[in-house]
């Protein structure tokens, strides 16, 4: 386990600045040696059929990709596997609740921070803007899977390849000169799109009205503080609970949201998707509607969300999500029915974005040009912002 203690200090800006400079060793290493030999496209037709645990490594497989490959293989020592299975139900239990979350706060919450809605923009498919939240629910579904770290899991390898596609993203912003700053896909960064996939979810599953315990809520930040260390975060820098990851979360957001072109786009982008995944066009306006209510009318403005008379209907969404908690309440049939019909629900969505196809993390050889960037009683409730940052 971390060390509880590895939080003090972690909210001072002179720290996170720290930060800032910082990227991910190992990762950037690797994808380094792999460009100097000129091994990026062999690398990458090899990782094609490299998708799960416990899968031999392939032959001819480039030194410096072995090595990391085999570095990365395993998850921490210090995972608590009994809190693991505790979020993994928590998934069962909530994972429609969860992908809305994910869909429509998670991500608007990335794209009010400027800087990261230029740096998406820099690497997000125009022609599939699909392809970034199909990346993230099924990366999200293999992290939930029972045997997620175990031979046959496929989240460990998607999380490598991950890991080396953002190590390509840093080199090819730094060499051709297209980031303002030192690091791109920082520390600081990284830590923070960790908070946007976990407290950014609660606080969006809270303001549904969904019903969650402390308890789930904490295995929950668990699992991605996990995740937060397999991707490349450092250890000792990732908040150690969720009162930790809630102080580095408002700070994070303080120092550096606000409106851009950017995230307006992103975001006109995300509901023009999900408004073609709703059949025909009459439910339509609740699309940026459920965006507004969960993000808040400030973020909002700034992404340029549409406004619409959805605006007040989509806030009875706790009282009717409340309808049905009491159904599933009546029993274990009725969870049981509920959680299969959640369950049909994600992957239906899933399926959707992802147009029957398993997303492979490749590390890019270039940056296109038109990727360019422009200039209960137990229930969880969320503490207050921090006013006094």
């Amino acid at each position: 386990m971390l060390d509880s203690t590895a939080s003090t200090g972690q909210n001072t800006g002179a720290y996170m600045d720290a930060l800032r400079l910082k990227g991910d060793e190992l990762a950037d290493a690797t994808v380094e040696a792999l460009f100097t030999d000129g091994q990026v496209g062999r690398f990458n037709t090899l990782m094609r059929w490299f998708t799960t645990s416990g899968q031999p490594l392939p032959e001819d497989l480039p030194p410096a990709a072995r090595d990391y490959l085999e570095a990365t293989a395993t998850p921490p020592e210090w995972v608590d596997w009994a809190i693991m299975e505790q979020a993994r139900q928590f998934f069962i239990d909530n994972d429609v609740h969860i992908s809305t979350a994910l869909s429509f706060a998670a991500m608007p919450a990335c794209y009010v921070i400027p800087h990261v809605a230029r740096l998406l923009s820099a690497t997000h498919s125009l022609a599939y803007p699909a392809r970034r939240m199909a990346e993230t629910g099924q990366f999200t579904v293999y992290l939930m899977q029972p045997q997620a770290f175990e031979a046959g899991g496929r989240f460990l390898p998607a999380a490598q390849k991950v890991r080396l596609l953002h190590a390509s993203i840093r080199r090819h912003l730094s060499q051709e000169g297209l980031w303002p700053e030192p690091v791109a896909i920082c520390q600081e960064d990284m830590l923070g799109g960790l908070m946007m996939f976990s407290i950014q979810v609660l606080d969006a599953l809270h303001r549904l009205g969904i019903r969650i315990t402390s308890q789930g809520a904490e295995a929950y930040y668990y699992a991605w503080r996990v995740v937060g260390a397999i991707l490349g975060c450092d250890p000792a820098t990732i908040p150690a609970d969720l009162q930790a990851a809630r102080e580095f979360s408002d700070r994070y957001m303080l120092r550096h949201m606000g409106p851009s072109p950017e995230g307006a786009d992103l975001t006109r982008q995300l509901i023009d998707m999900y408004e073609q995944v709703v059949p025909g066009t009459l439910l339509d306006p609740i699309v940026p509607a459920l965006v507004r209510f969960l993000i808040g009318d400030t973020s909002a403005d700034w992404l340029q969300v549409p406004r619409s008379r959805w605006d007040i209907l989509v806030k009875t969404a706790p009282a009717l999500l409340g309808v049905l908690e009491r159904f599933e309440d009546r029993g274990p049939w009725a969870a049981q029915m509920s959680d299969r019909l959640g369950r049909l629900v994600t992957a239906l969505e899933l399926s959707s974005l992802t147009r029957g196809r398993v997303m492979h993390y490749a590390i890019p050889q270039e940056l296109k040009p038109d990727y360019g960037i422009p200039t209960p009683a137990n229930r969880w409730t969320p503490p207050p912002p921090i006013n006094d940052l």
